[in-house]
């Protein structure tokens, strides 16, 4: 049981050494800090937080991700004509080949109707 403890409280404390040499610590602090030094609280404190962190407001947030379902929804369409573009290209291949098959003669006779 005692030894169970000590390994969460070494976990804990690598933790806390993980998040101070990775910054995390001094950055909430400085947030929290200017939270506190507000004389005008904000309405929402975590969005507060988040703008001070550099993360979007929760009308930006909403707003990208609108604009990311509409794009999805674009792209989709987009894929859908070009898969079906290629299967008409392919269909088109197929009874081109299918008429008469290329050759050096017909490919020139074709170029000759075209030029005259």
């Amino acid at each position: 049981m005692m030894r169970n403890k000590e390994e969460k409280e070494v976990k804990k404390e690598a933790f806390r050494k993980y998040l101070e040499s990775s910054g995390v610590l001094d950055a909430l602090t400085k947030v929290l800090v200017s939270l506190y030094e507000q004389n005008d609280k904000p309405s929402s404190a975590l969005e507060f937080i988040q703008q001070k962190l550099g993360g979007p407001s929760v009308s930006e947030y909403e707003k990208l991700q609108a604009e990311m379902s509409n794009l999805q929804i674009r792209y989709d369409e987009l894929l859908a004509e070009h898969q079906e573009t290629c299967k008409e290209l392919e269909e088109l291949k197929i009874s081109n080949a299918m008429e008469m098959p290329l050759t050096k003669e017909t490919i020139d006779e074709k170029a000759h109707k075209v030029v005259f």
